[in-house]
């Protein structure tokens, strides 16, 4: 779980973003943000992984989670 790689698509409005940002936060889980408001080519890359424009979009490892979905993302990490 310590060595996933963490990626979480958002925008400064996001409220959902925030959520998942302070989730990852709690769990100790270090991620990289990527603005995609501010990052054309970090926007063009979400919607090429996820099919989807809205945020937050949330890469863990080779897994992608559109939404903040706490369930699958505690599965993906093997929280229970």
């Amino acid at each position: 779980m310590a060595h996933v790689k963490v990626k979480i698509y958002t925008t400064p409005t996001c409220p959902w973003c925030r959520r998942a940002k302070e989730y990852f936060r709690q769990l100790g889980i270090p991620f990289t943000e990527v603005d995609v408001s501010k990052d054309r080519k970090g926007a063009e890359e979400m919607i090429r992984k996820s099919g989807q424009m809205g945020v937050p979009v949330i890469e863990i490892g080779n897994q992608i989670i559109v939404g903040f979905d706490k369930a699958r993302i505690d599965r993906i990490l093997g929280i229970s």
